[in-house]
């Protein structure tokens, strides 16, 4: 079924989200055309192709396939994996480097820069009017893309918002926080992602990130556990300072309603503030130290006491910047979506940083970690839970109507939902924009 926009809009209400958009294979369908199809979404990292020649493939929405390659004069372009020929994917590794790219199918051969250069027994082509250097035969760029801090961007709508413009200033500084907490003030990309099959719909874990109410029942399990487990070692050994990591997930209410949630455009938000789930961790004294020689100490207290927990760039992005970890989101179907997990290292930093952040994120995003199967375990069961007609709504009440609109953003508290209000705010917006809607009918 085809839903027109009066219908999407009649499934999102104030306070209210129909259980469709969780279950409709129809709806997914759209949301890919519209949202995955329109917003700036998350392609890689700049460090993942240092050289020319490097590539890192991904996909746009569930279908999209594209390729995010360094050409020889060190400049970075995100183009259409398919061959401009009879379409076949090009590249079907996910990452690697080349000196050009050859189709498995015909054997055409495009530069790294996507410029069709050959193609083979050319004389079966005299006469026809067919030209290699017409543009239409080589590898398309997408649309829009673009780098911030390294980190590349893309959208399939040319007539999307800049990216800078579309981020916003506060989601911005989010970024710009995860890279100065780099002596150097750059990060890169260690390692592969951990992968991690999630059977639910893709916004049961992007509404999860900014939800004040569920660690303390979620996780009461894990952290009574590790608590038990922290008093049987000593205080100063690495035992302890691995299990310390735990706690904080399950800290009271009044922890998270001390907690800020700022709100902005195109579905966009953060937790953190006066203080946040990582507030407490430690500063290494020789990070500390490499940080004020290269800072000084006024910016370097600025930076590691920005407190933020989870940061959404909606759809597809979401970051921790002071444990430099990532997640992208990956939508497959309309109950089946991929996590992936990167972790950063601090360029310039001791190498006891990388460690923690390799720790936390096995610890907490790993399918063997001691969180994310909590979060795994509700998100299934309320994909399950939703197939029953008992109610078709699903409440987003909390502190609606206490949010404070302060212009290029809206502030709230952990414990609310306008996270989930901010999300579906988007979600309508861009599910019922006439002039998209009209292109992909």
């Amino acid at each position: 079924m085809k839903y027109s926009n009066e219908q999407l809009a009649q499934l999102i209400e104030p306070t209210r989200v129909h259980r469709k958009v969780y279950l409709d294979p129809d709806i997914f369908d759209m949301e890919m055309e519209r949202i995955w199809g329109s917003a700036w979404i998350y392609i890689g990292h700049e460090s993942q192709v240092k050289t020319p020649g490097e590539y890192a493939t991904a996909t746009m929405g569930n279908k999209v396939p594209v390729i995010m390659v360094r050409d020889k004069d060190s400049k970075i372009h995100v183009l259409h994996n398919r061959c401009g020929h009879k379409g076949a994917k090009l590249v079907d590794q996910a990452s690697g480097k080349v000196s050009a790219f050859r189709c498995c199918y015909h054997g055409w051969t495009y530069r790294i820069d996507g410029k069709l250069v050959g193609v083979p027994n050319m004389p079966g082509y005299e006469g026809t009017g067919f030209d290699k250097s017409d543009p239409q035969y080589s590898m398309q760029k997408v649309a829009q893309y673009d780098s911030y801090r390294g980190f590349v961007f893309a959208t399939l709508d040319p007539t999307a918002p800049k990216l800078t413009t579309w981020m916003g200033a506060g989601m911005a500084e989010c970024l710009d926080n995860l890279c100065d907490r780099s002596p150097e003030g750059e990060v890169e990309v260690i390692g592969k992602p951990m992968r991690y099959v999630h059977d639910c719909n893709w916004k049961m874990f992007t509404e999860n990130l900014n939800d004040g109410m569920h660690p303390m029942v979620v996780h009461q399990g894990v952290v009574d556990a590790a608590l038990q487990y922290m008093k049987t070692v000593p205080e100063d050994s690495a035992e302890r300072s691995e299990a310390e990591i735990i706690p904080p997930f399950g800290a009271s209410y009044e922890h998270f309603e001390s907690t800020d949630l700022f709100a902005y455009q195109y579905g966009h938000h953060y937790d953190g503030g006066r203080t946040s789930i990582h507030a407490a961790y430690s500063v290494p004294n020789d990070y500390e130290q490499l940080m004020i020689a290269a800072y000084g100490q006024k910016k370097t207290r600025e930076i590691l006491t920005f407190n933020s927990h989870n940061t959404m760039y909606y759809p597809s992005l979401t970051t921790k910047t002071a444990v430099q970890n990532i997640r992208v989101v990956r939508p497959i179907s309309v109950n089946k979506t991929i996590i992936e997990s990167w972790s950063f290292r601090l360029k310039g930093a001791p190498d006891n940083m990388l460690k923690r952040t390799i720790l936390y994120s096995r610890l907490i995003n790993s399918s063997f970690g001691m969180v994310g199967p909590d979060d795994l375990t509700a998100y299934y069961r309320m994909q399950n839970g939703l197939e029953s007609n008992g109610s078709d709504w699903i409440e987003m009440h909390r502190h609606y109507g206490r949010d404070e609109d302060k212009g290029d953003y809206i502030h709230g508290l952990l414990t609310g939902d306008l996270d989930i209000r901010t999300q579906y705010k988007a979600w309508k917006d861009y599910m019922t924009r006439e002039q998209l809607a009209q292109e992909v009918a």
